[in-house]
């Protein structure tokens, strides 16, 4: 995995940064129990986990058919949609973001290979 500490931002306002995951998770808890007439994060969580792992699936597909016609500015689009599903998908769960924050913490510094050699088969 690549050391995060020495990434840079992207260019542009701060809402380029991460803490808008963190922003959109509080947003999509809020919802929950929600009006799904009125808001399709709650409509989302009617609909049960299935549906919302379907959508997780459903995007990720899109991003990938995105990256392979090399359309950066779809790719973008696809990928907030997908980080948004992939929120609503933990969020139903009861995953909070931080428990992925630091899954990712302890992999930093440490190669991909490694890591994979690392997990239980």
């Amino acid at each position: 995995m690549a050391d995060g500490k020495n990434a840079k931002p992207a260019a542009g306002s701060a809402s380029n940064s991460a803490e808008v995951l963190d922003r959109l998770y509080a947003t999509v808890l809020a919802r929950k129990g929600g009006d799904p007439e009125s808001s399709y994060t709650a409509k989302l969580y009617s609909r049960g986990t299935a549906k919302i792992a379907q959508k997780v699936g459903e995007e990720a597909v899109e991003a990938i058919l995105e990256a392979v016609r090399g359309d950066k500015a779809a790719l973008a689009s696809e990928s907030a949609d997908l980080l948004y599903h992939l929120l609503v998908l933990w969020a139903d769960a009861g995953l909070d973001p931080a428990e992925v924050w630091d899954k990712l913490a302890q992999r930093e510094g440490t190669s991909g290979i490694d890591e994979k050699k690392a997990r239980k088969p």
